[in-house]
C-alpha cells in the first residue's frame, strides 16, 4: 500500500512539473529557456563527439561532399541525349548509339536518382544515435560512455517526458475542439478554434523537443488561399500549425486518428474525404473550390507530392492542387538531420515505429520559409504552374528538384516514361534528317 501511495505521489509530482514548466509556457507561447539550454548542451556534445571521431579513428575517414546527394556513388553528367550521342559518333542513326542507352540502364540499376529519395539521408558525422553513415567501429572508451549515457537519457527521461506531453496535447485537442464545436457558428467560435489548435500544436512541438525557425513571416498564408509545401514527415502539419492555423485536407481514418478528425472538424472547416470519394477527382476539386471561395475560411494545407520524400529533394507536384484556382502560398521545410531523422519511410516503418524513432531522437530542428504568394498565369496550365511552384520551394530549401512521381515508391514505372524517351530519340533523328535518309535508301534498294 505504501508503495502504491509513493508511486502515486511521484506520478502527481511528475505531471505537476510537466504542466508547470512545459505545458503552461507552451500554451502561452513563451519559453523559460529550458529548450535553449538543452540545445546548447546538445550542440556542444555533438561537436565534441565529432572531434573525437576525427582524432580517435585509426584511419582517416573520407570526407563526404556537402551536397543533397551525398550518399550517391555515381557521378552523372547532365548533358542532353543529343550531345552525348554526338560525342559517340554523328547525331545520325548509328548502332553505337546503343552504348548510350546501355550506360543509362546500368546507372539506373546500380543507383537511380528516385529510389534513394525514399531512404534516410546520410550524415556527415555520427550524431550519437543508432543510425550512422559508416559501419560500427570502436573509437574510445570515453565516447562509448557518452553514447551509453545518451541512450539512458533518451529512453529513460526524454521518451516518458515526450509521451506525457503528446498525451496531454492530443487529449487537449480532442476535448478542446469538441467543446468549441458545440458553439454556434460565429467569429467567437472561429477565434476559440484557432486558440485551441495553436495551443495544442505548441504542446505537441514541445513533445518533439522541436526547435523551429520561421522565416519571412510576412508571407504567411492567408484565409481563402492554398498553402503547398514539400513533404518529409507526418509532423510537417504540426510544424506549420505551430505558427498558424490551417484547414487540413485528407482521407477519413479510423482509430485514434479518426477520433481526432471527427473532433477537430466540429470546430474547424477541415476537408475530410471518404475513401470512395478520394477517387472522384471532380468531387474533390469541387469541395476544395467551395472552401477557397469563402474568404473567411482558413487556408487549405496541401502536400502536392502525395508521399514523404527524404530531406534532400522535391519530387513531382500533383496538378490537382493547382487546378482549384486562388492564390498559392508556397512553403519550404528543411530539417536538420544532425539532431534526428524526421523522414518517414512508410515502406519500412509503420507509424508506431516511426513515432518511437522520433521521440527517442535528440530533437527535431528545422527551418520553415514562407515564400511570396503565387498565382497562375494566363498562358500557364496546371502542370506548368505546379512546376514553377516546386522550383521556388526547391531553391529556397536547398533541395534537389526531380521530375519523378513520388508514387514510384510503391508503383512500377509507367510505360509513358519509356515512350517519352523513345519519342525524344525519334525527334533527334528527324531533326538531323536521319529518318529521311534511311527511307530514301530503302526506296532506292
Amino acid at each position: 500500500m505504501e508503495l502504491v501511495w509513493a508511486v502515486g505521489h511521484l506520478g502527481a509530482a511528475w505531471v505537476a512539473v510537466v504542466l508547470g514548466l512545459i505545458v503552461l509556457p507552451s500554451a502561452l507561447g513563451i519559453s523559460l529557456g529550458i529548450s535553449e539550454a538543452y540545445m546548447w548542451v546538445l550542440v556542444k556534445t555533438l561537436e565534441w563527439a565529432t572531434i573525437r571521431l576525427q582524432t580517435g579513428a585509426k584511419k582517416p575517414q573520407p570526407q563526404m561532399p556537402r551536397t543533397p546527394t551525398a550518399n550517391g556513388i555515381i557521378e552523372r553528367d547532365e548533358t542532353t541525349m543529343e550531345k552525348e550521342i554526338a560525342l559517340l559518333h554523328r547525331a545520325d542513326f548509328e548502332f553505337s548509339h546503343i552504348f548510350y542507352f546501355c550506360r543509362k540502364g546500368f546507372e539506373a540499376i546500380v543507383e537511380d536518382e528516385v529510389t534513394q529519395r525514399f531512404s534516410s539521408e546520410e550524415l556527415l558525422s555520427w550524431n550519437l544515435l543508432t543510425r550512422t553513415n559508416v559501419n560500427f567501429h570502436y573509437i574510445s572508451l570515453r565516447l562509448t560512455v557518452v553514447w551509453v549515457i545518451g541512450v539512458i537519457v533518451r529512453y529513460c527521461f526524454l521518451l516518458p517526458l515526450r509521451f506525457t506531453l503528446a498525451a496531454i496535447g492530443i487529449t487537449s485537442m480532442i476535448v478542446g475542439t469538441t467543446a468549441v464545436g458545440q458553439l454556434p457558428n460565429s467569429s467567437v467560435k472561429n477565434y476559440l478554434s484557432e486558440v485551441v489548435h495553436l495551443t495544442c500544436s505548441r504542446i505537441l512541438v514541445r513533445a518533439l523537443s522541436g526547435t523551429i525557425h520561421y522565416h519571412n513571416k510576412e508571407n504567411r498564408p492567408r484565409k481563402g488561399g492554398i498553402c503547398v509545401a514539400n513533404h518529409t514527415s507526418p509532423i510537417d502539419a504540426i510544424i506549420l500549425t505551430n505558427d498558424g492555423c490551417y484547414a487540413m485536407v485528407g482521407q477519413v481514418h479510423g482509430g485514434l486518428m479518426g477520433i481526432i478528425q471527427r473532433a477537430t472538424v466540429k470546430a474547424c472547416p477541415h476537408v475530410w474525404f471518404e475513401r470512395s470519394e478520394m477517387k472522384d477527382r471532380h468531387l474533390v476539386t469541387k469541395r476544395l473550390r467551395e472552401h477557397v471561395a469563402d474568404k473567411s475560411k482558413l487556408p487549405i494545407l496541401i502536400f502536392p507530392e502525395g508521399t514523404c520524400i527524404n530531406n534532400t529533394s522535391v519530387m513531382m507536384f500533383k496538378k490537382g492542387s493547382f487546378e482549384i484556382g486562388g492564390t498559392i502560398y508556397p512553403v519550404a521545410i528543411k530539417y536538420d538531420p544532425q539532431f534526428g531523422d524526421a523522414f518517414w519511410n512508410s515502406s519500412k516503418y509503420n507509424i508506431v515505429s516511426y513515432l518511437l524513432r522520433i521521440m527517442t531522437s535528440w530533437a527535431i530542428v528545422c527551418n520553415v520559409w514562407y515564400l511570396p504568394p503565387m498565382v497562375r498565369k494566363e498562358d500557364e496550365d496546371a502542370v506548368q504552374f505546379a512546376n514553377r511552384v516546386r522550383s521556388a520551394i526547391a531553391r529556397q530549401g536547398g533541395l534537389t528538384e526531380l521530375p519523378w512521381d513520388g508514387g514510384l515508391k510503391r508503383a512500377k514505372v509507367k510505360d509513358t516514361f519509356k515512350e517519352e524517351q523513345q519519342k525524344n530519340y525519334s525527334k533527334m533523328l528527324v531533326r538531323n534528317g536521319s529518318i529521311g535518309s534511311l527511307s530514301a535508301e530503302t526506296e532506292s534498294d
